[in-house]
């Protein structure tokens, strides 16, 4: 008996179905055991690792006509195997273009800003306060603050830390005039401070911007829509409202944050006028304002309180607070200048309206926090004036866009 193995058995005997039962079952069984050997030799991870097959037939598969069977009897049926392609992980890559990257981190810088604004603020005005309870003196103490500021300036200009200004006469001399209204408004504004509540100080400075309108109007003849001048009406009533139910109310330190609000609204105007096409800007405007205001400052401070009076009065702060007393007066120093600094740096990078609407925003966290630092009674009629007042300057800021 003779066969080939191929897509079908040739027999040469005669056929005997007892022979072609043994013969099948020996074949059958054959298979079945060279099939578990090839198994048990297999690595068992790959036998765990289940993939799925594709068989492809190459040539004729299945029933074949019986007179092409001879010709083809020869030919093996060949199948090629292959495993399934694996899931791979396609990248994702999201690009935004420039001009939205420039926006976004236009908008992250002034949001900074801001919040550095107002965090720098609310510590200056914590600490002048603790000084000045202490430390009556509000001449020097402004005097102190202009100094600290313009020391750290030389200092940076000196180390390369910060870009030297390239001025001139003309620029020192269209800087006098704001210097001088900020001098006085500084000042001003210290004095208010030593007198009265911070937060008091703050709900009469909201009112800044019916100054700037009415000084703007009078002198200087411009004109304002009307819902900038309704504006005025919360501004002015809010005020007024807190004021008059101010529990501690004081008159000088009610005309000092008034007369801070007219030389910071004649500040204003001179630094508009004066410093138009000029290149000194943000940062380095704001040091040489603090350089030439310390020098006005200084023989007035002398003249008014004196080194006698201050001498004995520091001897008295630090024997009641002890040395905290020194680090309160550096603090507030050094507070004082970097606030306004960061406000004069986002100042360049925001219009006026985004400034007065932080501003805004910045004398309510000042309130807020000093009224829970230093527990001042506050009255319910009194907080609905500085809300209304606020309110105001809110309208005011909208209305002036």
């Amino acid at each position: 008996m003779a066969f080939s193995v191929g897509k079908s058995f040739g027999l040469s005997t005669t056929f005997d179905p007892l022979q072609q039962n043994i013969f099948s079952s020996k074949l059958y069984v054959s298979s079945f055991f060279s099939k578990k050997i090839a198994l048990q030799k297999c690595d068992k991870t790959n036998i765990l690792s289940k993939k799925p097959l594709y068989i492809s037939a190459v040539s004729g598969f299945g029933n074949v006509d019986e007179s092409k069977e001879s010709k083809s009897r020869d030919k093996l049926v060949q199948c090629n195997a292959y495993e399934a392609s694996r899931p791979q992980s396609i990248p994702i890559s999201i690009e935004f273009d420039q001009e939205t990257q420039d926006a976004a981190a236009q908008k992250l810088k002034i949001g900074l800003y801001f919040a550095t604004w107002w965090a720098l603020n609310v510590v200056f005005n914590i600490y002048n306060k603790k000084v000045l309870n202490a430390f009556p003196f509000p001449w020097l103490t402004s005097t102190l603050s202009l100094a600290a500021g313009s020391l750290i300036m030389l200092v940076s200009w000196a180390t390369r830390i910060a870009e030297t200004p390239k001025t001139d006469i003309d620029f020192w001399k269209a800087l006098f005039p704001v210097a001088v209204a900020h001098t006085i408004g500084h000042v001003a504004a210290t004095v208010s401070m030593s007198k009265v509540a911070v937060s008091f100080t703050h709900i009469i400075k909201s009112g800044e911007p019916a100054f700037s309108v009415l000084v703007s109007s009078l002198l200087l003849g411009e004109t304002f829509p009307l819902p900038v001048y309704l504006s005025l009406l919360p501004i002015i009533g809010g005020c007024a409202l807190a004021a008059i139910t101010e529990l501690n109310f004081n008159l000088i330190g009610f005309m000092g944050a008034m007369i801070s609000n007219l030389a910071f609204v004649f500040r204003n105007i001179f630094s508009k006028k004066g410093m138009k096409g000029k290149s000194v800007g943000g940062m380095n405007y704001y040091a040489c304002l603090t350089i030439m205001s310390l020098l006005i400052l200084t023989p007035f401070a002398i003249a008014v309180e004196g080194p006698q009076v201050w001498a004995l009065g520091w001897q008295k702060a630090v024997s009641q607070i002890g040395p905290n007393f020194v680090w309160w007066v550096v603090a507030q120093s050094v507070f004082y200048h970097l606030y306004n600094q960061v406000s004069y740096m986002s100042l360049n990078e925001i219009s006026p309206l985004t400034f007065s609407i932080g501003n805004t925003m910045k004398r309510i966290s000042v309130i807020v926090s000093s009224i829970i630092i230093f527990q001042n009674p506050i009255q319910p009629v009194n907080a609905l004036g500085a809300a209304i007042a606020i309110f105001g300057t809110f309208l005011y800021s909208q209305a002036k866009q």
